[in-house]
């Protein structure tokens, strides 16, 4: 509350918790009188992102609104800016937004995906981030994520483990150029993919989908983009196909670099075992072993040690 009446708010003392693994996000109620019925604070964990990272993110979100494309940019604070440094946490305030992860998409669903991704694209294509991660490499490289990990793994599993991962990021070592990379979302998975009714010019009825949750917005290829979209597994019919539909809209905008496909392999695999060290390095937290239940048994790390196995051959 004291927060969020130094960012020149009026909080009423009605507030919600929001889920949130990573930060943490208040649905916070304003008296009346202000341009906001309510507003989401979003709380940063402190020594993830640095000053100028996180104003990178809100810099791209600026962007994207400027050209009318549907994000939830942050609002501007009392200090004229979109960040406030409370207790050592850096804070930022964003409106209210309401829509719906849905719960399938169809085919002129992922026609308009692939049009919004373009958009995105086209605008993170206009300038480089300077102070945030590069894919994969974000707080920790992959090798200091695989090092790390060496003190959770299964011991019997550990050496397939480490065999598997070290194909991975040699592979992502070799294929991936650097020098193309663009501003893109970064975690671009259907849960941070709303959409909302809207009306159109000529009064029909359609739902506007608009991207959520800029937080790991990096340097990227843009296929980091589109992979997490699809629900069917590697080289299967309905993964073709979803594939196909939202590349259909997104070439209505914006060229797809094709040799990129053949990075999805590697890009799962590695998303595999940062993602196990992310856990593993939040595990203090007390909110994780309560939600990962699962994580650091042996029938976890068995699972992921064939997943990411499956995965270093199909490079051979």
């Amino acid at each position: 509350m004291a927060a969020t009446e130094e960012a020149g708010f009026r909080p009423t003392g009605e507030f919600s918790q929001l889920n949130s693994y990573e930060n943490r996000v208040f649905d916070i109620k304003l008296e009346p009188g202000q341009d906001q019925a309510r507003v989401i604070a979003k709380f940063y964990r402190p020594g993830r992102w640095n000053q100028q990272a996180l104003q990178e993110e809100h810099d791209f979100l600026f962007d994207l609104d400027r050209e009318g494309i549907p994000v939830v940019a942050p609002l501007l604070l009392k200090n004229k800016a979109s960040l406030l440094e409370v207790s050592g946490m850096f804070v930022a305030f964003f409106p209210k937004c309401i829509g719906r992860m849905p719960d399938e998409l169809l085919k002129n669903d992922l026609h308009q995906v692939g049009r919004r991704l373009a958009q995105i694209h086209n605008i993170g294509a206009r300038r480089n981030f300077k102070h945030r991660a590069v894919v994969g490499e974000f707080p920790f490289t992959p090798e200091e994520n695989l090092d790390f990990l060496s003190h959770w793994v299964a011991p019997e599993l550990w050496p397939r483990y480490e065999r598997a991962c070290e194909q991975i990021i040699d592979f992502l070592n070799e294929e991936l150029d650097s020098q193309s990379f663009i501003r893109i979302h970064g975690d671009c998975h259907r849960g941070n993919l709303l959409s909302r009714p809207m009306v159109n010019d000529l009064g029909n009825p359609h739902n506007e989908f608009f991207f959520v949750d800029f937080d790991d917005s990096a340097m990227g290829p843009e296929v980091q983009d589109f992979w997490m979209l699809l629900t069917g597994a590697d080289g299967s019919e309905e993964s073709q196909t979803e594939r196909d539909l939202i590349l259909s809209g997104y070439e209505e905008l914006r060229e797809f670099p094709d040799q990129q496909w053949s990075l999805i392999p590697g890009l799962r695999g590695l998303r595999i075992f940062n993602y196990a060290a992310w856990i593993a390095r939040r595990w203090e937290d007390p909110s994780f072993p309560r939600i990962f239940t699962e994580f650091n048994t042996y029938t976890y790390w068995a699972e992921e040690t064939e997943a990411l196995e499956r995965i270093a051959w199909s490079f051979s």
